[in-house]
């Protein structure tokens, strides 16, 4: 685990390091004594302890700046004032530590935020696996190999599963629960008989669906389910 300080006082500095050592002697710690240093430093921290009130480029700024090339890192801010406290927000800080705080509350945030940092790794090398390895179909005595991200839509019809891609048409008995099953976060169900990818959808309504190619069925009961995933899969894309 990395972990960088950054705050322009080198004894706030010292006494971190300190104190982290403690708690995670195997980790690695770096300490910055502003925006700018942190911000030009090579590797990346799993964990930023950041002060907001620093000279030449404060701590809400350089969160800003930091997010654009990380956005897997966990952001504390531990400064003595509070009114950014909801700015914190909008650059996706896990905690804000207001000065003075106790030992035990310090304690606890940082092991939140260890585990939160390792739960934000496995999820970013299953997404990857998820990625690495396609659909395997089996129609008419073939196999075939069909990448999730070039899947639009599928549905059900005449007994059969069609997965539409961005450049053919699959047809092969199957279910499309099994196939809903195997497809992830960036696919939907709006409808028994359709599955869609979310990275497709060009706009919808409460009936329909339309995709960069086709269209799908929404199911009344679902519309509200669709928008609230799809809003989420938006953000999650803008966060990446």
């Amino acid at each position: 685990m990395r972990i960088a300080v950054c705050d322009d006082e080198k004894e706030v500095r010292d006494m971190f390091a300190g104190r982290l050592h403690e708690l995670y002697p195997d980790a690695a710690i770096s300490l910055y004594q502003s925006g700018d240093e942190l911000l030009l430093a090579e590797g990346q921290p799993d964990i930023v302890l950041l002060d907001i009130q620093m000279p030449g480029k404060n701590g809400m700024e350089t969160a800003r700046d930091f997010r654009r090339n990380n956005k897997e890192a966990v952001i504390i801010f531990v400064t003595a004032l509070e009114d950014y406290v909801f700015q914190a927000f909008d650059v996706g800080a896990f905690h804000y530590l207001v000065k003075p705080f106790d030992e035990g509350k310090f304690v606890q945030v940082l092991a939140n935020a260890a585990a939160e940092s390792a739960d934000r790794k496995r999820g970013k090398e299953a997404d990857k696996k998820k990625k690495q390895q396609p659909l395997l179909i089996s129609a008419g005595g073939r196999h075939i190999l069909a990448n999730w991200e070039e899947i639009i839509y599928a549905e059900v019809y005449d007994r059969k599963v069609v997965i539409h891609t961005v450049d053919s048409d699959i047809e092969y008995y199957g279910r499309m629960k099994e196939l809903e099953e195997k497809a992830g976060d960036n696919f939907y169900r709006p409808h028994r008989a359709y599955l869609v990818n979310f990275d497709f959808v060009r706009k919808y309504d409460a009936s329909v669906i339309y995709l960069e190619r086709g269209q799908a069925l929404m199911a009344k009961q679902n519309y509200r389910d669709f928008v609230k995933s799809y809003l989420k899969h938006i953000r999650k894309k803008e966060r990446a």
